[in-house]
């Protein structure tokens, strides 16, 4: 019988998925037909802000820039977003 060696298949280390989030995003087109530039489109909840959005997308309520500049043909104030409204997530 050989001597196992460090790299046998039983000695690896398994793969640490702790800090993976549910959720989902996608490539195919919105079901409305409108198209993005990469990334997803989030759709404004009541309550919602630019740096909630990017918290909760990012990790980094700061981040809320990105957001802004992806959607200057429709916000033209980061502090006026109104339910219902349809942002792109680069």
């Amino acid at each position: 019988m050989a001597d196992r060696t460090p790299n046998d298949k039983q000695d690896r280390k398994k793969p640490d998925f702790s800090n993976v989030r549910s959720g989902s995003s996608s490539t195919a087109p919105s079901p409305s037909g409108a198209e993005t530039t990469g990334g997803t489109t989030y759709v404004v909840q009541s309550g919602d802000s630019l740096s909630k959005i990017a918290q909760r997308h990012y990790g980094d309520a700061g981040a809320w820039r990105r957001i802004f500049e992806a959607n200057r043909d429709q916000i033209d104030d980061p502090d006026l977003i109104h339910p219902g409204q349809k942002l792109r997530l680069p």
